[in-house]
């Protein structure tokens, strides 16, 4: 027993020196702690959102700080430290980086935790600049809020500081959206883009920009991976419109991205559905109307029978060419890509491949297609 122990323990000291499980070490300084206070908890975040304690680590007597970690892949540290309502420091290492220094200062004030510097890691970096973008106006926001709620303040100042609050919140976005573009291909990028989650209509394209930058390289990671997802399915307008690349009734693949160039109204419907059907007549009108100005329907069946789909097609006149199913019904590959769980369910695509809107049908689609070409 006691030599399959030693044996035990040797595998894992292998494993801990092969390719790719490399050690880092994270050391710095703290600053504006108690004594007390001044012990990291460091946690990895495992499966996307747990927190799995990984160490503790007391600061010396002058606020000096090591521990290190082995990662086989890029990970997120959670950084805590031993007082009540703790703010936090998210660490994110990856395997080629051995070394890694981060000086923390603490402030009472705010119970928030700064870096004021880093060596060896872009990542943290670009984190600790965010944090310096987000902390910034922030003394000037509290002190117009105070002076908004002083009994004091007319009707005429509180819109003075109202307008004033605004303002500084549009450059604060507006710096920290700049901020991410200059560093889309840093992995740090696909966590702090979510700081506009809330907002995500209006964010959408820099989440494009930020996955597009970073799938290549790190497709694995739960941040891009999130973020990819949130960008495919969520079908807001303004996102890229998700490929479908199917067969026609003649076994021709046909890709969405295809029509790029072209105003698209993605059709799921089927053969069997009623509403589907009674509609067809007013996209049919449509098409004919608006075809040679530049308007395609791709329409996706989500039949099961190949021979009632192709007379559906021929009996409601349905004359353009792009026809596709793989014929797996409710299971469409091309279904599954939109969440689409009901038909008839619509999906208008522009020019550029990005989504304008959705579930248009009868005279909605008509003026919303009056709109696009004028007439």
């Amino acid at each position: 027993m006691k030599n399959n122990k030693k044996s035990i323990v040797f595998i894992l000291f292998l494993a801990a020196m092969l390719p790719g499980h490399a050690q880092t070490t994270v050391h710095g300084n703290l600053t504006g702690f108690a004594a007390e206070s001044a012990v990291l908890c460091v946690n990895e975040v495992v499966n996307g959102n747990k927190l799995s304690p990984r160490d503790t680590v007391r600061a010396d007597a002058k606020g000096r700080y090591s521990f290190s970690v082995t990662a086989a892949e890029p990970t997120m540290y959670v950084v805590s430290f031993l007082m009540q309502q703790s703010p936090v420091v998210h660490l994110m290492v990856l395997p080629k980086e051995k070394d890694l220094t981060i000086d923390m200062e603490y402030q009472p004030k705010f119970n928030v935790v700064n870096l004021t510097n880093v060596k060896g890691s872009k990542n943290m970096e670009l984190y600790r600049q965010f944090n310096a973008a987000v902390a910034e106006p922030y003394e000037t926001m509290q002190r117009i809020e105070a002076e908004y709620s002083q009994p004091s303040t007319d009707d005429k100042r509180k819109q003075e500081l109202a307008t004033m609050m605004h303002n500084l919140q549009i450059k604060q976005r507006q710096d920290i959206q700049k901020l991410i573009q200059s560093n889309k291909d840093c992995l740090m990028s696909a966590f702090l883009v979510t700081y506009f989650e809330q907002e995500f209509a209006t964010y959408v394209t820099l989440y494009e920009e930020v996955r597009d930058a970073l799938i290549k390289n790190y497709a694995t990671s739960p941040f891009v991976k999130y973020i990819d997802n949130k960008v495919r399915t969520s079908l807001e307008a303004g996102t890229l419109a998700p490929e479908i690349d199917m067969k026609d009734p003649d076994g021709k693949q046909r890709k969405l991205s295809d029509l790029r160039g072209k105003v698209v109204m993605i059709d799921f419907w089927a053969s069997w559905c009623g509403p589907c059907r009674r509609e067809n007549p007013n996209v049919v009108k449509l098409y004919h109307m608006y075809h040679d100005k530049g308007f395609e329907v791709y329409s996706v069946s989500l039949d099961k029978d190949r021979n009632a789909w192709l007379k559906a097609i021929k009996d409601d006149g349905l004359v353009w060419e792009n026809h596709v199913s793989d014929l797996k019904g409710w299971t469409s590959s091309g279904g599954a890509t939109y969440g689409i769980m009901s038909v008839p369910s619509t999906v208008l695509v522009d020019r550029k491949g990005r989504i304008i809107a959705k579930n248009l049908r009868g005279e909605e689609l008509a003026d919303k297609l009056k709109e696009i070409f004028g007439f």
